[in-house]
């Protein structure tokens, strides 16, 4: 009796399209043998094949689609699996037929099969989530199944989940009941080495979108500033991660526009064209997976509008303009874009709009003759259709500009009046809407309060000045990648996981902790007065720099009370302040201590000063014990970060950064559990290197 294996090896070494007619064997022996074809190599031939039978509506040939799926589901080989379902899945008739029998074979004993078979099991769920976003099938099973996904299960398959994570919201991103599921998944996995570079690239995606969704300047600006920081993040953990590098890069040039910054839209703009070429060179003839495609148009949209953006900035930025019509054509083209465009799928509001339209109309604004030419070109359309004029769009700019107008002149002469004027009255002017848009990294690291205080002694410039210093600043802190931090990183995780208490809830909130404060020592070390907090105010002098050896006798001694303030700042400014609760201890009676609260876990960080040795053996042996008390009711880990104040000469200098921080454990007396402490040196009493070469 012919086989169907044997016919399908056949076929498969020519050319021409596998159909059954060309299979050429009767109904009953391809329906009795296709369940075990489907469970073998040649699955995705057999898959074509049905797709035909199903594209052409033959009915005596479907029959066949409906023997595969159980041979599907005990598929051995991912590539094999992942053929098969795109053959299907090419087809919208075969999809809608055949979803629910595949979507019930895939996900059976789905857990079970996470960890016998992880990487089979990731393929298996990403074709279950497709099948339901094709909407060849409800979508509630697929949503069952990815509430039981577990985070910590094994390598293989975390490292396939965040990207069918991230397709999950592209299309449920506003069904709460699992996008919320799906986002504390995907934060979980930020921890996971496996998994944690494509999982902050689909929570920076996710930001990006609700930014385009988003309904006030606020919301925009914030999940603008937290996507870039995600994006930052991936392209820092893993090599070559170009389209992180270029969604960070669109987060810029936009947020940029919304302050007036040509250099930097054009700098970015440039970015994203190098990214796109770069992007293109890495994945050369390399397979793409059919649903990754739609991230890749959402680069080419992307880049099209800071292309844009910049244009109109160029123009906006000009006195005078040798063609009027073209200049203002392309600041139409940006302002009709902020509107419209949606690089990202899914649901969206106009939440550009809110950043970029009040630029451009502050711009015409400001700039009576550009305001001129958008006047005459309403009402002159017709002498210009060969240029394909956006008059729709010229009218709805002329209108909002004479809206904004109208508002201050209102606004002005309430004033001179001695009326109370409410913010509300004009709310594109607002102090925070302003700054939500002038400097969002600004106001998102000192909260509203500190910030508007900041801007409020500040003109444009001098705002974007600080901006540009609080993003730079922003991003330092997220370069924990260097040939310094991840190797010490490492060894203090390792030193830690031998802890038995350093699992679950404990290891990850312990972990982020110790990471941000190997990074504050990083950033301590360099002896410069810019990373300290506080001198933004103009006129205010700079901070007092405790690192710094006091010059003369009357000069003002650090003590441990501000190493205690910075790093509680430090820690108030950076990505954990929104997760924990940070505050100082004690003050008031000469100690420095911090205590983070991470829900109901807290960490101590005991803040000393010393000034006879810097020595591990010396610092363990006069500190260890007290700092160690402090965990004896709650997790046993907790931190002990010392100033030192040892004098610093030619032949004793600083301590380099990974030789400056280290874990150790200590057990008090009668006790049976250890104590885990992070001790951590920050070198004070310095002088310049260039003083020891004068010596």
């Amino acid at each position: 009796m012919l086989q169907l294996a044997d016919r399908l090896t056949e076929l498969a070494t020519g050319s021409e399209p596998i159909t059954f007619s060309a299979i050429g064997l009767p109904p009953d022996t391809v329906v009795g043998q296709a369940s075990d074809v489907a469970a073998g190599p040649l699955a995705p031939f057999l898959a074509e094949a049905v797709a035909d039978a199903y594209n052409r509506g033959d009915e005596q040939w479907q029959t066949v689609g409906t023997t595969i799926p159980p041979g599907l589901a005990t598929q051995p080989s991912v590539l094999h699996l992942t053929a098969s379902l795109d053959a299907l899945l090419d087809s919208a008739p075969a999809a809608k037929a055949l979803g629910k029998p595949l979507t019930n074979a895939l996900l059976n004993d789905f857990l079970a099969r996470v960890e016998a078979t992880p990487l089979l099991a990731a393929a298996q769920l990403e074709g279950a989530v497709r099948l339901a976003i094709a909407e060849a099938v409800s979508p509630f099973k697929v949503w069952q199944a990815l509430e039981e996904v577990p985070a910590d299960g094994p390598e293989d398959f975390l490292e396939r989940l965040p990207r069918i994570l991230g397709l999950t919201l592209d299309r449920w991103a506003h069904e709460d009941t699992i996008a919320d599921r799906v986002r504390d998944l995907l934060v979980q996995l930020t921890h996971d080495e496996a998994a944690d570079a494509d999982a902050m690239f689909e929570l920076g995606c996710d930001l990006l979108r609700r930014a385009l969704s988003s309904k006030t300047v606020g919301d925009v600006s914030t999940h603008l500033v937290q996507a870039c920081r995600h994006f930052t993040r991936a392209a820092q953990a893993d090599e070559a991660r170009h389209d992180a590098e270029t969604f960070a890069a669109v987060c810029d040039a936009i947020m940029a526009f919304s302050r007036h910054d040509s250099n930097a839209i054009a700098d970015a703009a440039d970015r994203v064209a190098n990214l796109l070429d770069q992007r293109e060179a890495w994945i050369y003839r390399t397979h793409q997976p059919a649903w990754l495609q739609p991230r890749r148009s959402a680069e080419i949209a992307w880049h099209e509008l800071v292309l844009q953006l910049r244009g109109a900035a160029n123009a906006l930025n000009e006195d005078a303009w040798l063609d009027g019509w073209e200049a203002l054509g392309t600041v139409l083209t940006a302002y009709q874009a902020s509107r419209t465009v949606q690089p990202m799928t899914g649901d969206g509001g106009h939440g550009l709009a809110f950043l970029v339209q009040p630029v451009i109309e502050d711009s015409f604004l400001r700039q009576q003759a550009f305001l001129a030419q958008l006047r005459r070109a309403t009402q002159e359309t017709e002498r210009h259709a060969d240029r394909g004029f956006d008059a729709e769009t010229a009218n709805a700019l002329l209108n909002a500009i004479e809206n904004t107008s109208s508002r201050r002149e209102a606004r002005d002469a309430s004033a001179s009046a001695g009326q109370d004027h409410s913010e509300e009255d004009d709310p594109d002017r607002a102090p925070l809407a302003y700054l939500q848009r002038r400097a969002p990294t600004l106001l998102i690291l000192l909260g509203a309060d500190q910030a508007l205080r900041i801007a409020a002694s500040l003109d444009d410039a001098q705002l974007l000045a600080i901006e540009g210093i609080a993003h730079d600043s922003d991003v330092a802190r997220l370069e924990a990648t260097d040939p310094l931090i991840v190797p010490k990183l490492d060894e203090l995780m390792g030193a830690l996981t031998e802890h038995p208490a350093f699992t679950g809830e404990t290891r990850r909130t312990f972990s982020a902790l110790v990471k941000q404060t190997l990074l504050f020592l990083k950033s301590r070390s360099d002896l410069t007065r810019t990373n300290l907090v506080g001198g933004s105010k103009k006129d205010e002098p700079p901070p007092f720099d405790y690192r710094r050896k006091p010059e003369g006798s009357k000069a003002r001694k650090p003590v441990e009370a501000d190493l205690q303030r910075d790093f509680h700042q430090w820690l108030q400014m950076g990505p954990l302040h929104n997760a924990v609760s940070v505050e100082p201890v004690d003050v008031a009676m000469g100690r420095g201590d911090v205590m983070v609260h991470f829900g109901s876990l807290r960490y101590l960080t005991e803040i000393k000063q010393d000034d006879s040795d810097n020595s591990r053996q010396y610092l363990e042996g006069r500190y260890l014990t007290q700092t160690a008390e402090y965990s004896n009711t709650n997790a046993p880990f907790g931190q002990l970060l010392v100033l030192d104040l040892t004098s610093k000469t030619a032949t004793k200098g600083n301590l380099r950064v990974d030789e400056s921080v280290w874990s150790t454990t200590h057990r008090p007396r009668g006790a049976s559990v250890d104590r885990a402490v992070v001790v951590g040196v920050v070198a004070g009493n310095r002088t310049t290197p260039s003083s020891y070469s004068r010596k």
